[in-house]
C-alpha cells in the first residue's frame, strides 16, 4: 500500500469506502500530544451519503460521529463547512 493510503488504513478506511477524506494529525512530543482528526464522505448501506468525523489519540480507536445526507453533494458541502 502506498504512503498516501496508509493513514486511511490506520483509521479503518479504504479508498473504496472513503472516496473523499481528509486526515489531520497533530504531533507535539514536548507536550506528549499525538492526535488525529479525519473527515470523510462515505456511502451508506442504503445508497445515501454520510459525513463521518473520527478523532482521538494516534494509535487508539478514538471516537466517531456520522451525519447522514440524501445527496453526496450535500455531504461534501457539510465537509467544506467543517473545514472552514
Amino acid at each position: 500500500m502506498d504512503p498516501v493510503h496508509r493513514p486511511m488504513q490506520r483509521f479503518g478506511m479504504t479508498p473504496e469506502t472513503a472516496p473523499l477524506h481528509i486526515v489531520l494529525e497533530r504531533l507535539d512530543p514536548a507536550r506528549n500530544m499525538a492526535r488525529y482528526y479525519v473527515l470523510s464522505v462515505e456511502p451508506t448501506l442504503f445508497g445515501d451519503s454520510a459525513l463521518v468525523r473520527r478523532w482521538g489519540r494516534l494509535g487508539c480507536q478514538g471516537r466517531a460521529r456520522s451525519e447522514f445526507f440524501d445527496d453526496p453533494a450535500a455531504a461534501c458541502v457539510a465537509l467544506d463547512t467543517w473545514l472552514a
